[in-house]
């Protein structure tokens, strides 16, 4: 048995980990707790006690481990280099395109693993991999099987992260539009190809991967990048088990197509055609009508937020308040790592409600630690860390309650103050993998992107 003495810990009071984020449960902070961990998960909680011999101790606050549901790894290599001139989405798509075509497995596991890290120092624990950089760049297949796909899952595993590995289905540059030259690498043949190949993914992870750290899950880019006919097989043939993500009205431009080609928005095709439910993780969602909303909402799906993403991109502000309203659920996504920090996207979803709708108090304080928690319960094949309570997985996330930017805060309300450089501790499966920004095995996340970010032009 392993034991964690927690000077503080903001504690389950109502079994809030079965919420999904509806908006039901709360906790409490509570001082002196200590958690008794069995096979991964917490046993036993004790508070107003002292540590006993050979507890591990975590000063602070201790909170829920947070969960990353959306991330595209290879993106990190762009932070802090395309900001030079004005543009939008379009434009930085191609940027993005180049940085694609200089991936290999090598390259891309090194990558991976450093950006891995720093997600593990900033109080993530889980994280949600959309992949589609599959083959080689003139889009035939690795020579070994799986090997982008093998390359992150070792990524993760070193890095001590929970993993959910997107395999995603890219067949079309635009509604009618082939891939082009910068997008061979993305496809498959047709959707049964992908399914086929997918299959055979998840057999080979489940072989050589524990579960509870990496598993595989399904994603369709996008209505632009999936055509209708491909959007009716996966409906017919996607295994009911896995996570499925989709990129959903993340433009305008997006949506004009789609009323074009298809008479519908993208949530209405996706509805047409069954796909619609609780096993959907809609990504974005910036731009829907209230019909979409609805839609939305009555599937009882995730929508899955990525604030900073959203903001750099200058994509807009997602409609997360009437979302929630209508019956979805809301989770937080760090996408292409503008920004790696669970606590500034919290805080960002929140302002960007404000900015749009001219009130405070949008979300609340414990709305927001539920997004960025067991809110993406539903978009991950492994566990997610929810409140500390008996039998959630033993994954924790230490804050510094007196740091400038927390001294003084309620631990209730460390959402509008925290930043991941307050993150003092982040135990994931009952073992302590990162104390005060440092990986315990892999060391400073810089130097290990550093070294990474050294192969890309």
């Amino acid at each position: 048995m392993i034991a964690f003495w927690c000077e503080t810990a903001l504690v389950s009071i109502d079994g809030g980990a079965g919420a999904r984020g509806s908006g039901a449960g709360g906790s409490t902070a509570a001082a002196g707790v200590r958690l008794e961990v069995e096979n991964f998960r917490i046993s036993s909680i004790s508070t107003g006690v002292q540590p006993e011999p050979g507890d591990q101790v975590l000063n602070g606050v201790v909170f829920p481990a947070a969960a990353n549901a959306h991330s595209h790894a290879f993106h990190r290599i762009l932070r802090g280099r395309t900001h030079d001139g004005r543009g939008d989405f379009w434009v930085w798509r191609e940027q993005m395109y180049r940085s694609a075509a200089e991936l290999t497995p090598e390259k891309y596991e090194k990558l991976a693993t450093a950006v891995f890290t720093e997600m593990v120092v900033s109080g993530f624990s889980s994280v949600a991999e959309f992949h589609y950089v599959h083959h080689e760049p003139e889009g035939t297949p690795y020579a070994e099987p799986h090997a982008m796909e093998l390359a992150l899952a070792r990524a993760a595993v070193a890095a001590g992260i929970r993993l959910t590995l997107l395999d995603t289905l890219y067949l079309a540059g635009g509604i009618g539009t082939p891939l082009s030259p910068e997008q061979a690498r993305f496809g498959d043949a047709d959707a049964q190809a992908w399914l086929d190949r997918l299959a055979s993914l998840r057999v080979e992870i489940a072989r050589n991967f524990p579960p509870d750290m990496v598993s595989v899950g399904a994603a369709l880019h996008s209505v632009r990048g999936v055509p209708e006919d491909a959007l009716k097989t996966v409906a017919r043939q996607l295994p009911d088990d896995i996570p499925l993500h989709i990129h959903l009205s993340e433009q305008p431009a997006e949506n004009e197509a789609c009323l074009q080609a298809y008479g519908v928005t993208p949530a209405g095709l996706l509805a047409r055609h069954g796909l619609l439910s609780a096993q959907l993780s809609a990504v974005h969602a910036t731009h829907l009508t209230p019909e979409d909303i609805q839609l939305l909402g009555d599937a009882g799906g995730t929508v899955v937020m990525c604030p900073s993403t959203e903001a750099d991109l200058a994509d807009g502000i997602g409609p997360a308040r009437a979302l929630s309203d209508a019956g979805a659920i809301i989770a937080l996504g760090t996408d292409q790592h503008a920004v790696i920090d669970p606590w500034v996207e919290m805080r960002t979803l929140e302002h960007g409600e404000r900015l749009g709708s001219g009130q405070r108090g949008r979300f609340s304080p414990q709305e927001l630690l539920r997004a960025a928690t067991v809110g993406a319960t539903a978009s991950m094949g492994t566990p997610i860390a929810s409140a500390l309570e008996v039998g959630a997985v033993c994954d924790l996330m230490a804050v510094a309650p007196d740091s400038v930017r927390t001294a003084g805060s309620m631990p209730q309300q460390f959402a509008f103050s925290a930043t991941a450089s307050d993150v003092t501790a982040v135990v994931i499966a009952g073992e302590l993998v990162a104390s005060n920004g440092v990986h315990v095995r892999l060391g400073a996340p810089g130097r290990l992107l550093m070294e990474a970010l050294k192969e890309f032009s």
